[in-house]
């Protein structure tokens, strides 16, 4: 069981790019797997991926706000945000393979959420086409909006009864204040 007291977030710096490659790799373990490549092929083609979507990230988000998700010491996933006046957009959120499905992801969207309630914004976000993580944010009240052969984008809106009242409606979980 997870103690989400001590769990936290702090601004991803530059030498935190090891971690977040390994953290990266993680999720297309799975992928390259069924591929049969040997550890040196597997690496190269990672290394450029992963560079290749930091740059994508910088590109189309240069001011969104990349933060580790760290349990008391210990990095363990990674969220990138957005922010616009209109809208909030979840770029990307990822976890180690030993965090994943234990709450931790749908905690951390719960708050992005909390804080779109807040400010009276909309949350968006793109998948992977077919993705298992659909579920969890089809759960959460997010609907497609559009998809690709690769991509499907999701929303999160305000409820029309949540909209008239209140900003500061809860979702009823406590606040990691940075997200």
């Amino acid at each position: 069981m997870i103690d989400f007291s001590i769990l936290s977030l702090c601004a991803s710096l530059p030498g935190d790019e090891p971690f977040l490659f390994e953290l990266y790799a993680s999720t297309r373990a799975e992928e390259l797997d069924a591929w049969g490549w040997d550890e040196s092929q597997r690496n190269l083609f990672l290394q450029m991926q992963f560079k290749a979507q930091q740059w994508t990230y910088r590109t189309n988000f240069p001011d969104a706000q990349q933060q580790l998700v760290k349990l008391g010491d210990r990095s363990i996933g990674s969220i990138l945000v957005h922010r616009s006046a209109a809208e909030i957009c979840l770029v990307s959120i990822a976890l180690l393979p030993e965090y994943r499905n234990q709450g931790i992801g749908t905690y951390l969207i719960q708050q992005l959420l909390q804080k779109a309630t807040q400010t009276q914004r909309s949350v968006k976000l793109q998948l992977l086409s077919g993705s298992r993580v659909f579920r969890l944010y089809q759960r959460l009240g997010f609907t497609k909006i559009g998809d690709s052969v690769i991509h499907w984008q999701m929303e999160w809106r305000l409820p029309e009864v949540r909209r008239s009242s209140s900003p500061a409606y809860s979702l009823g979980v406590e606040s990691i204040s940075s997200i």
